[in-house]
């Protein structure tokens, strides 16, 4: 049998890139490190108190009387628990992991949506990005930005990118066909298409990527703290090295808390416009 191994090759792209690159992965860094430490230094400056009824009144007006209840006790509960500083940087580094992967997301998956053979390059790269096992993001975002929260983000935005680039895609080619004709009848250039029609009709599902982007963004935390992403993802890793059982249940249980609000409200948004849309 014909024996051949890859991964030497791997390591020559990847010691090119940054021998070559660097001076651009410097600049990845400091943007995402400035909008991360940005954030959670806004978050934590606002009184715990101020935030937290901040928040449900917004699950209030987006999902209603009993998130909001939901929302005020259990981030209440965070706080009670110590857990509160924590809690803000991994809700800090998921948003701009997030946000970011939205960024990058959406535009693909309205190009692939509107042509075929993009949508057929992506495919398999995706799948490899969602099949491939977190921890191997890991290694390169080590090698290309050092230890610290801007790796975890950087794995975190591969991790969770697919489901924005997907469901976006899919959204758009499920806008029925005789809304498209009769738009062009009426004269719609493309752009116009897209920003009046396809994207209106799609946002029910484009959202529903955008919830699932965050999850997934979510299931990275504890893997992000491995490399020194911090947040409540060191606690509970903290707890697992340790040998500490209610640290790792208190910091656990405050990661359940904060993805189901995060959930309910995404999801809450997707549901408010299908209503409107009826």
């Amino acid at each position: 049998m014909i024996k051949f191994h890859i991964g030497p090759y791997i390591e020559v792209a990847i010691d090119w890139l940054k021998d070559n690159l660097g001076p651009f992965f410097d600049l990845i860094k400091l943007i995402n490190e400035t909008l991360i430490n940005g954030l959670e230094n806004l978050l934590l400056f606002i009184p715990s108190i101020l935030l937290i009824l901040i928040f449900t009144a917004t699950a209030w007006k987006l999902s209603g009387k009993k998130v909001a209840i939901f929302t005020f006790l259990g981030l209440l509960f965070i706080d009670s628990i110590e857990l509160w500083p924590q809690t803000m940087g991994t809700l800090s580094l998921i948003s701009v992991s997030a946000l970011i992967s939205l960024l990058i997301g959406v535009p693909l998956g309205i190009w692939a949506s509107r042509h075929n053979k993009v949508d057929k390059v992506l495919r398999p790269i995706l799948d490899f990005m969602q099949t491939m096992p977190a921890f191997v993001y890991l290694i390169p975002a080590v090698l290309f930005f050092g230890m610290g929260k801007v790796p975890g983000a950087i794995a975190t935005i591969i991790f969770s990118m697919p489901p924005a680039v997907r469901l976006t895609n899919l959204g758009i080619r499920q806008v029925p066909e005789d809304v498209i004709e009769a738009s062009k009848s009426f004269g719609s250039t493309k752009n116009q298409m897209l920003f009046k029609v396809q994207l209106p009709i799609a946002l029910p599902t484009i959202l529903a990527g955008i919830n699932q982007t965050i999850m997934l963004s979510l299931s990275m935390v504890v893997i992000s703290a491995m490399i020194g992403a911090g947040g409540l993802g060191r606690e509970v890793l903290s707890g697992i090295q340790q040998m500490e059982v209610g640290v790792g249940f208190e910091s656990g249980l405050a990661v359940v808390i904060l993805a189901m609000i995060l959930d309910r409200i995404t999801q809450s948004l997707g549901k408010n416009k299908s209503k409107e849309d009826m």
